[in-house]
């Protein structure tokens, strides 16, 4: 047996040694922890034990290594696929499923809104689409507020901004989130989000699954209200799913009628009065 085949060997038999043990230890613990728990737990002390005691055992041999290794025995256990070339094509794959879904769904968000608000003179841009804006020098917002876009896009924290167009002259009002899942990376997302309302900006997400609105936690962050949430992140989540409902949590359909009114009350409103568009307002 060569050194790569000893170290693979070593590393898996300590990971499923370590795995096994660990998860029928919790499972059996007077704690009555739930199978998907006891498995996160017990995988996180096998991929540890793991890389210390291969590394222990295999000095000479690059850490690095040794981790990928441990990566494959992991991925093997999680899906039975044990080739590493065959992982790597599925792992690529899912990111480029990731960039490619992600782009798709922030172009149909845009294009339901604007079919929806056809008839008005607000319209929902992507990013791209108000950066080249903002190079010709076409945005009529103040030189703040242009600044600060400037550095949202530089960021590319959001993915689409509102803006109406009065007189000739363009204005951006509004900024958006559209995710294919409230729970991917949600809590990053918060931040900017509640940076946007503290600028006078409406401040909104559309999400395709809102599965993980039905836990309080998640319903917190949108709407606020508790200890750890105390205010609400968004003006409102707008969300492809009518049993997702809460403060702030509006389910639409693919007429997007209620984020239409919204987007409209919402300019309406930065138009008027944007000196009192903080995190507050409500579009109803």
């Amino acid at each position: 047996m060569n050194t790569n085949a000893q170290v693979k060997s070593f590393a898996k038999t300590t990971y499923d040694a370590v795995f096994t043990a660990e998860y029928n230890g919790y499972l059996n613990s007077q704690k009555r922890v739930k199978k998907d728990v006891a498995e996160r737990f017990a995988q996180k002390e096998a991929i540890k034990a793991a890389i210390l005691k291969t590394m222990e055992n295999f000095p000479n041999v690059d850490p690095a290594a040794i981790w990928r290794g441990i990566y494959e025995i992991h991925i093997h256990r999680k899906s039975g696929i044990s080739d590493a070339s065959t992982i790597e094509k599925v792992i690529k794959a899912d990111q480029s499923w990731k960039k490619s879904s992600g782009h798709a769904f922030e172009e149909m968000a845009k294009l339901l809104a604007n079919a929806a608000l056809s008839e008005t003179n607000v319209e929902i841009l992507l990013q791209r689409d108000l950066n080249t804006i903002v190079k010709a020098g076409e945005l009529a917002n103040e030189p703040r507020d242009i600044s600060w876009i400037k550095e949202q896009i530089k960021a590319s924290a959001f993915d689409l901004y509102a803006t109406y167009v009065e007189n000739g002259k363009r204005y951006c009002f509004g900024c958006i989130q559209s995710k294919t899942s409230i729970r991917d990376r949600v809590t990053r997302d918060r931040e900017p989000s509640m940076t946007a309302m503290r600028s006078f900006f409406w401040s909104v997400a559309i999400v395709l699954d809102g599965d993980f609105l039905k836990l309080p936690k998640f319903k917190a962050m949108v709407g606020g209200g508790t200890s750890e949430y105390t205010i609400n992140g968004w003006h409102g989540m707008y969300v492809f799913n009518d049993k997702c409902t809460g403060e702030r949590i509006y389910p639409i359909h693919v007429d997007f009628k209620k984020f239409a009114d919204h987007a409209l009350n919402a300019s309406q409103y930065w138009k008027s009065q944007r000196q009192w568009f903080n995190s507050d307002w409500k579009a109803e």
